[in-house]
């Protein structure tokens, strides 16, 4: 996905060749940036408005124009800085994602002295954050539908990293039996996401995430180097 446009610079008004602040204007570069800065406040209020519809109705029922009523603006506006739905999503899940990580690092950080037990605790943070429903119906259900899974890929890549890292540091530090990081860690997280679809498709989600955590602790501690 490509990054959401900000509006260009506007160009000052000629001033019969005197700089804008003799003319009585904004200083150099001001009147660009208070451009930016109201980009940016549109470009917010979309997501915002866009977040909540996509989470309450999904994808296929969203329309542009409900997002635009919703934030108040324009349907130029939106079309200004995505170039339709798809990449109004993919914005909506990006942000779903670095809101993930942001839970999945805290949870690692908070018993970081261990590392592998970190890796099992943001494997938890992961699975549990499936449980709320717009994760859900926003990453789980309509993310595969809507922007297929290389683009869902190339979106999420900071989870996978992170689950790299994490095991990557488990085996140096000895947590862990020496072994290639990469296919474990790629094992771990292609597992959490299914696992994570798993609880989600269940008929009772809370059941089925502490079956799963279960089963992710007898694994982790199978893993891990006694000492």
């Amino acid at each position: 996905m490509a990054a959401p446009r900000t509006a260009t610079e506007s160009r000052g008004r000629r001033t019969g060749g005197r700089t804008p602040a003799a003319a009585g204007g904004a200083a150099p570069g001001t009147a660009g940036r208070r451009q930016r800065e109201r980009s940016d406040a549109t470009v917010e209020d979309l997501l915002t408005a866009a977040r909540a519809l996509f989470a309450a109705d999904g994808y296929a029922a969203t329309s542009l124009d409900a997002v635009c009523d919703r934030a108040g603006v324009t349907k130029g506006a939106l079309y200004h800085h995505f170039s339709g739905k798809q990449q109004l999503f993919s914005a909506v899940y990006a942000r779903e994602q670095d809101h993930l990580n942001e839970r999945i690092t805290a949870a690692y950080r908070a018993v970081a002295d261990d590392p592998w037990e970190a890796v099992y605790e943001g494997s938890r943070a992961y699975l549990e954050a499936s449980l709320d429903p717009g994760v859900q119906r926003i990453t789980l259900l309509d993310a595969p539908g809507a922007l297929g899974w290389e683009l869902m890929h190339e979106l999420g890549v900071n989870c996978r990293e992170l689950t790299l890292r994490g095991v990557t540091r488990a085996v140096r530090r000895g947590a862990i039996a020496p072994r290639a990081a990469e296919p474990l860690a790629s094992m771990l997280y292609g597992g959490l996401s299914e696992s994570a679809m798993s609880v989600v498709r269940s008929a009772d989600p809370q059941a089925a995430l502490a079956e799963t955590l279960a089963g992710l602790r007898l694994m982790f501690d199978a893993l891990a180097v006694e000492g």
